[in-house]
């Protein structure tokens, strides 16, 4: 039995490697590290505790995150590759040694992915939902299909033939295309022509009926293309999908960063081909006409037998069929907000206030600053944007402060990746309402996740402080787990303000009285308490490290971990994807144990606990959340921060609560191995598995609970299935 309860059982015996441990051997691959991720992610699509559309679900976003992992950071180290490059990464590995692996690796997962996909449309036929391609349809389908061909799709179809008056078309980024090998039944002419997919247009297409039928965009294209080329036949066909490089490049001096950076959006849609995925069929004149006019070898190029594309499957998650979804869930509204009658000033001034997102609804920090626009006795709102939805409520809500003559300030993140356009039509919006809008530095992301307050209450002016750990994304935050910390302490609105005036004038903060930040101080402050509690164990004090993050790579961290469990300290970690520490090596890690959580929501909080000389759980505990995963562009190159939490209610939840509850779920855990791969727990027939999901589900946060204390902490324990 792989076992991955850490919060009641101990760890394995550790296991002796037949590495250095003074080399980079005692190190994961980054890059390795993040498709074992993925393919957690793709194991919940095989998962048959799962509902069947959820599954889907999962398999979908696998797709996805492979997708954008091959433009971003396979994109770089090809760069890296092709310019000669052969600094190694963590582990010792140049840039093109890392490609290789990779591409082994990534071929697997894609091959797994058509597997689970096959199995997964079995499945579904039996629940009534059908993938049909063109061979299966009734003449009722295809005159259904005709009707919708000429007035849905015919209208946005651009078909485009490849000859030397026609060169061959621009594809962007994703773009999906059919290619077809023509002949004019006339004079048996032969015609090679291009026909892109329209990404506007939803890619299966359902006929009618009661029962759930579609057929992909694809198939109705190959079904009417006499239609777009009368009097020819196809002689043959295959579908292709390209990934480009959608790294921006900067220049180093931007007199205008939002234009320097819509230049940038420019050139990443024309990035280089990095990955060719084609039909497994593919006529070989289509299948070498494409690689050459593409740029592509063959390394790059992905045959694909089955659906390409599968990303796409999202679509058929049907709101149509919940006997095939999770039960809903409403996210609850904390009871002390409505002892307030919504107020939430009134409850943050009550006592500090942690909500667990999504479990509690995020719409109280969109309530937080809607109340702030609206509220007279407001004089000042400060605030981090680095990814926010398309129409943002908190957009909204600073917009309509500023009209109303409050002094509001967003710093908008341009170098969030994907959402810089959406960023740049954001703080256009923002400035035209007359806030003061700041981009913060060139060289790091601000990825700190602050908004700051200031009411006037009396004679005197309070500051009411959000920290938070995720993104002021309204859509997400339905998904992703996250903690947000309300409160109107003073210390902590100093801080903030500092930190504010460090975005918007490059003034480095002196004097911070709670938090640290990176680049600056976070880095050095996690050092120093990890090894404080190294020095605990040498003087033979309890030593206990919890942690919980997304990532895990950055080096002088690592080592300090390892130097720690040397010592004696007690090391669990929750790291929801990449790890590039070894847990439970003999000589290097025997006291470290990691594990990933991968289930129906999206495990996002970044929180880490220090014993500080007991035992954890512990009331005396030291406790903090950041926005920062433990990677070096997080401590070194963005600006982020790590928020000390002094409110004992807070405390005891975020440590007997969340941070135990995550330690003692077995449902939903993978355990690392010392080889970097992780085994997925298992647990005797009929036994109870706790679910840390479905535990935060049915148990309302600690601080949010009108009448709770810091010792009314819920046992861990949830209803069965």
């Amino acid at each position: 039995m792989m076992n991955a309860d850490f919060l009641e059982h101990g760890a394995p015996d550790p296991v002796a490697l037949d590495i250095d441990l003074t080399t980079a051997d005692r190190f994961v691959n980054r890059e390795l590290s993040w498709i074992g991720f993925n393919m957690r992610v793709l194991e919940e699509a095989e998962n048959t505790r799962v509902p069947l559309l959820e599954r889907l679900r999962f398999l979908s976003i696998s797709a996805t995150n492979l997708d954008e992992f091959y433009t971003v950071r396979v994109a770089g180290l090809r760069e890296l590759a092709h310019a000669g490059n052969t600094t190694p990464g963590l582990d010792g590995r140049t840039p093109a040694e890392q490609l290789g692996l990779i591409d082994v690796k990534a071929r697997e997962l894609m091959d797994r992915q058509q597997t689970v996909f096959r199995a997964l449309t079995t499945e579904m036929a039996a629940a009534d939902i059908h993938i049909l391609n063109r061979t299966d349809l009734t003449e009722e389908d295809i005159a259904f299909l005709g009707d919708f061909f000429l007035e849905q799709v015919f209208p946005v179809l651009s078909p485009l033939a490849i000859d030397p008056a026609h060169p061959f078309p621009f594809l962007p980024n994703e773009g999906f295309a059919l290619a077809l090998q023509l002949e004019r039944a006339s004079d048996k002419r032969a015609l090679r022509a291009l026909l892109p997919v329209p990404a506007q247009i939803r890619r299966f297409v359902r006929l009618p009926g009661d029962d759930f039928r579609f057929v992909p965009l694809e198939e109705l294209l190959l079904q009417f293309v006499g239609r777009l080329y009368p009097g020819y036949k196809v002689k043959g066909n295959c579908a292709f999908k390209v990934l480009r490089d959608s790294d921006l490049e900067l220049e180093d001096e931007a007199e205008d960063l939002v234009r320097e950076f819509e230049v940038a959006l420019k050139r990443r849609r024309r990035g280089e081909v990095v990955r060719l995925k084609i039909s497994d069929n593919a006529p070989a004149p289509l299948r070498v006409l494409i690689m050459q006019e593409l740029h592509v070898t063959e390394e790059e190029v992905v045959n694909v037998d089955g659906l390409i594309g599968i990303s796409d499957l999202a679509e058929l998650v049907l709101d149509d069929r919940p006997d095939l979804l999770w039960p809903p869930f409403s996210p609850r509204v904390p009871e002390r907000v409505q002892d307030h009658d919504g107020d939430m000033f009134a409850a943050i001034r009550q006592k500090d206030m942690l909500l667990h997102h999504p479990y509690e609804t995020f719409d109280m920090v969109i309530r937080f600053l809607t109340q702030a626009a609206r509220d007279p006795d407001v004089v000042a709102i400060k605030q981090t944007l680095y990814r926010t939805s398309k129409k943002s409520p908190i957009v909204e809500a600073l917009c309509e402060a500023a009209e109303d003559g409050k002094s509001v300030t967003a710093l908008v993140e341009l170098k969030a990746r994907f959402d810089e356009a959406a960023n740049i039509r954001q703080s256009r919006r923002l400035e035209r309402a007359g806030a003061h809008v700041v981009y913060g530095f060139l060289n790091y992301k601000t990825h700190a996740k602050i908004s700051t307050v200031v009411r006037r209450e009396g004679d005197r002016l309070v500051t009411y402080t959000h920290f938070g750990t995720g993104n002021y994304h309204p859509i997400t935050a339905r998904i992703y787990t996250d903690v947000s910390l309300f409160t109107c302490d003073a210390a902590l609105g100093r801080d903030a303000t500092k930190v504010f005036n460090y975005l918007s004038g490059y003034a480095q903060p002196e004097g911070l009285e709670n938090l640290a930040i990176s680049p600056i101080s976070m880095k050095g402050r996690l050092i120093d308490m990890i090894e404080a509690e190294a020095a605990n164990a040498q003087a033979g004090k309890p030593a206990v490290i919890w942690a919980k993050m997304n990532s895990l790579i950055e080096k002088d961290v690592i080592d300090a971990l390892y130097a720690a469990s040397l010592a004696g300290v007690k090391i669990d970690l929750v790291v929801r994807g990449i790890c590039g520490l070894r847990p439970g090596v003999v000589g290097l890690s025997e006291n470290i144990r990691v594990k990933s959580i991968v289930g129906r929501f999206l495990e996002h909080s970044r929180i880490v606990c220090f014993g500080a000389g007991h035992t954890l759980p512990s009331k005396k505990a030291r406790v903090f959340i950041s926005s920062a995963d433990w990677m070096s562009r997080n401590l070194n190159r963005r600006v982020e921060t790590l928020v000390e939490i002094t409110n004992n209610t807070v405390k005891a939840q975020i440590v007997s609560q969340i941070m135990a509850a995550n330690m003692a779920d077995v449902a939903q855990s993978w355990v690392m191995q010392a080889d970097g791969t992780f085994v997925r727990a298992t647990w005797p027939e009929g036994e109870f598995a706790f679910n840390c999901h479905r535990f935060f589900m049915e148990n309302p946060s600690l601080s949010g609970r009108g009448s709770a204390g810091a010792s009314d902490v819920p046992q861990l324990t949830h209803t069965e299935d």
